[in-house]
């Protein structure tokens, strides 16, 4: 494969260093501004982001979700990962959602040999088939339609147990919404159930245990392996607080710690005939299904699972089962080695076309952050392509609650990122500055305000340093999530005021779209392109551009043209 890069006829491209900033989770609010109260950055008044907004000659906002970022439709949230799958492909590819969905709806994912491995042995040895995974329709993580519809694929094939292990969101949907869709799966469980009854078959499908996302199952980057421990725990062995059914025990205990879904603790449902007994655990011989499709919070109960030297926590007893991912969560490190949808096949990537130009690089951001600016921005690759020039480095997030510590690393990135450009090793350079979307995810206007503060900060550092060097910097986003704090009513885009007089927080990402800026020495030579609806997907080629080089043909365009 060629991966010669061509030189532009009419610019050399910038003489020093290109940085590129990806403020995570701060996109531009696009609804009515009069009387919003929850736009954090706003509210934060960033005084060098707002500088660089009004003064630069290159500014303008990008598109960061639904089909600018490969998922179904213009309703669906951008996220991190197809954020910097976008940013560093140069193209747009069907990502998770898309791929699972195409999968379900052309029954392809039926065919696979990894569902009817599953299927086959389950109906064999009459043993049950376990679902582990988000329930809510929030398309970052999971959809609770997908669920369904494999649940539904069980009973037509005549599986006779199945059993789920939900974990409440709270996060990619409304933060107290989990007994709408627990209440959703309940009704379809007993729907087959009752028609089972009816048939003179045997269906016992029936929700198991389940968790608040943040505090079960769904760590990532090694960040807290006692949440996937929790998690292991409830699905595998059955231990924890127990109740009668899923509803009960969302209820009981949002009574009893008055927190959002995402951090509810951890419950197992208990057999109808004991109190103390779990109604179900993994056992050997037993078939089970991470049905989230979204790697990064999947990888690492998938190795609880199925490695056998893993280390991250003591498992009492790991049961010999038949496991798979809806995806592939990691493809370099073959993780899961089983799986039910074959992931996008990126290549290409513009890391890859540097590294084979002799183009040094260097990556940075702490461990909430980390895998995007490498894994997710190399395609899906947790592989340097050329380890002699490229680096990556990440700092340790701390171990509190975002909205407790919510200026992060910041300064700590900046520092090590400002070392970097100042050692003369890298002519591009790339971080992530998790605060925008980890503190926004906690639902804290206050906290999101100082997150927003911090980066700010930051980034006048950055650019103080860079302007010194002759160098350029590049501004953008992966998605919006912390300019939008507050739910807003879909038709008449108002502030939601909740229950309590106060208005309604939203953990969620947005719709909105992301700033673009450039800073440097050579803008006055260039000009916005003519691009109708510019996306995350046009950075790449951008930055070739600043670099001298002209876009693989298949690249999407450069925001920019040189004048």
């Amino acid at each position: 494969m060629n991966f010669t890069l061509t030189g532009l006829s009419n610019y050399e491209g910038i003489k020093g260093p290109l940085l590129l900033i990806i403020l995570d989770g701060m996109g531009l609010y696009r609804g009515e501004k009069d009387g919003y109260p929850g736009n954090a950055i706003d509210i934060a008044a960033p005084r060098n982001l707002y500088r660089l907004i009004k003064d630069e000659k290159i500014t303008t906002r990008l598109k960061a979700h639904g089909t600018a970022v490969g998922m179904p439709s213009d309703r669906d949230q951008g996220n991190s990962e197809v954020g910097h799958n976008a940013m560093g492909a140069g193209r747009i590819f069907a990502q998770g959602a898309k791929l699972v969905e195409d999968a379900i709806e052309s029954g392809s994912i039926f065919e696979g040999k990894t569902w009817k491995k599953i299927i086959s042995r389950s109906l064999a040895a009459k043993t049950p088939v376990h679902f582990i995974g988000l329930i809510s329709d929030g398309n970052v993580h999971s959809n609770i339609a997908h669920l369904i519809s494999l649940i539904g694929q069980c009973d037509r094939e005549g599986v006779e147990e199945v059993y789920v292990h939900g974990l409440l969101d709270g996060r990619d949907v409304p933060p107290l919404s989990a007994l709408r869709y627990f209440g959703e799966l309940e009704d379809y469980l007993w729907s087959l159930r009752a028609h089972a009854v009816e048939t003179g078959e045997k269906r016992l499908y029936l929700i198991a245990s389940g968790g608040g996302r943040m505090v079960t199952t769904m760590d990532r980057y090694e960040a807290d392996w006692a949440i996937v421990e929790r998690g292991y725990n409830a699905h595998v062995l059955g231990i924890g607080p127990k109740f009668p059914d899923s509803l009960t025990a969302i209820r009981k205990l949002r009574s009893k710690e008055i927190v959002d879904d995402q951090y509810l603790s951890h419950w197992v449902i208990h057999a109808p005939d004991n109190p103390d007994k779990p109604l179900a655990q993994i056992r050997d011989g037993d078939g089970v299904i991470l049905f989230n499709f979204r790697g990064d919070r999947a990888i690492e109960i998938s190795r609880a699972l199925v490695e056998d030297d893993f280390k991250g926590f003591r498992r009492d007893r790991r049961p010999d089962v038949s496991y798979a991912g809806i995806l592939e969560y990691d493809a370099d490190t073959k993780m899961p080695p089983e799986y039910l949808v074959a992931p996008p096949a990126i290549d290409r990537t513009l890391s890859e076309y540097l590294a084979e130009n002799g183009v040094s690089q260097y990556a940075i951001s702490e461990t909430q952050k980390f895998g995007h600016v490498t894994y997710f921005w190399n395609g899906n690759n947790s592989s340097m392509f050329n380890k002699k020039i490229e680096k990556w480095v990440k700092i340790e997030s701390d171990r509190v609650p975002f909205d407790r510590a919510p200026e992060m690393k910041a300064d700590e990135i900046a520092s090590q990122t400002i070392s970097a450009m100042q050692s003369g090793m890298y002519r591009f350079l790339r971080l992530n500055f998790p605060n925008g979307d980890m503190v926004g995810h906690t639902g804290s206007l206050p906290a999101a305000v100082k997150a927003v503060g911090a980066v700010d900060r930051a980034v006048g550092r950055l650019i103080e340093a860079m302007d010194r060097l002759g160098g350029t910097v590049i501004i953008t986003a992966d998605h919006g999530n912390c300019e939008q704090m507050t739910a807003v009513d879909e038709k008449t885009g108002r502030p939601v005021m909740g229950a309590g007089g106060e208005y309604k927080p939203q953990t969620s990402h947005s719709l909105n779209p992301v700033p673009f800026i450039i800073h440097g020495p050579d803008t006055g030579r260039y000009e916005l392109a003519r691009i109708p609806d510019p996306g995350l997907g046009n950075i790449a080629s951008t930055i070739l551009l600043l670099l001298g080089y002209q876009r693989p043909d298949d690249y999407l365009e450069p925001i920019i043209r040189v004048q």
